[in-house]
């Protein structure tokens, strides 16, 4: 289903096709021209912005409440372009009651773009 509640800024940088998954949450995003750097590679900012709404469903789904990022690490592995499908799996690695922790990867077609891993601050409220 496309993301249509995740906020301006996803909506300005999606659509980003998203859906929960009894392990923790998919996502996608069709890579286009505006979604890339002058080299014509996708930019890392997309990238890093696509990894950390990922992660976040994720922590969302096991801690069942609102994340916000307070620690995100991500690690380049190879590029893509515009045109590509770019795909991401995420699970919660580990929930309290104020934090969860986070891991997730991009890929295209398999072959890994990014991987990442987060720490959420979690709002027993919706912030907004």
């Amino acid at each position: 289903m496309a993301s249509a509640d995740r906020g301006a800024f996803s909506a300005h940088n999606g659509p980003y096709f998203h859906r929960i998954t009894p392990r923790g949450a998919e996502q996608a995003f069709f890579a286009q021209k505006r979604h890339c750097n002058g080299l014509g590679l996708i930019h890392g900012g997309m990238l890093s912005a696509f990894l950390d709404g990922l992660l976040a469903s994720a922590a969302a789904r096991a801690a069942r409440a609102t994340p916000v990022t307070i620690h995100l690490s991500i690690d380049f592995l190879d590029m893509g372009r515009a045109g590509d499908w770019v795909l991401g799996e995420a699970r919660a690695t580990r929930v309290s009651r104020d934090i969860a922790f986070a891991e997730g990867h991009a890929h295209i077609g398999g072959r890994d773009l990014a991987r990442a891993s987060g720490v959420f601050k979690l709002m027993r409220r919706r912030i907004g």
